[in-house]
């Protein structure tokens, strides 16, 4: 009798679809939404993974969930080593003064300086709010939209009423996929 597990690695949408159904009617909302999901994490995921920075921007209403996102992924007592993630407006405190292409360019600049191996943004917040235009303006960008859709992001109704809960569990499903992806019992390359 073989006890041994299978070292294959499972295909990361079902992987997705398990985590899901294993949280029962509470993250159910999520069952169908995993098609937009499992690319969009998969693609910021293995960014991640190779050395980018993974800068959190975030609506004036959301700036808990930056706070919450950096506690959240970068846990000090974890097993997986700490990853680059840091909150743009930290660095950049002068995010809402960014409102042409010029001081974008400005900005870019900077970033391209100190992140070498690239960075991409991790937007959280309403589409129309000036601060998206920061993370749309990269083309990598993981972007959690509310009240907009656009193509490689997840979206949000901003007037739902489980929104804060949504974007918790989302970014709970965020950081258990890291960590199936670092220890390779996920495969993304069928998603890329």
């Amino acid at each position: 009798m073989d006890l041994t597990t299978d070292p294959t690695p499972k295909e990361f949408s079902l992987w997705t679809l398990e985590q899901i159904r294993s949280k029962g009617s509470a993250m159910s909302w999520m069952e169908e939404r995993r098609y937009d999901w499992v690319p969009v994490a998969a693609s910021a995921i293995e960014r991640l993974m190779s050395a980018q920075t993974l800068l959190l921007i975030t609506d004036r209403e959301r700036e808990w969930f930056a706070r919450y996102t950096l506690s959240k992924l970068n846990k000090f007592n974890t097993q997986r080593p700490l990853l680059p993630i840091m909150s743009l407006g930290t660095i950049f405190p002068y995010l809402d003064k960014v409102n042409d292409s010029e001081q974008l360019e400005l900005l870019e600049d900077m970033l391209s300086l100190a992140f070498p191996n690239d960075y991409l943004f991790f937007y959280v917040g309403k589409g129309s709010d000036p601060r998206s235009q920061i993370a749309k303006s990269k083309g990598n960008s993981l972007l959690w939209l509310f009240d907009e859709t656009m193509q490689n992001s997840f979206s949000f109704r901003s007037d739902d009423e489980d929104l804060d809960i949504k974007l918790i569990q989302l970014l709970n499903l965020f950081d258990k996929s890291i960590d199936a992806i670092l220890f390779s019992e996920v495969d993304i390359q069928s998603v890329l």
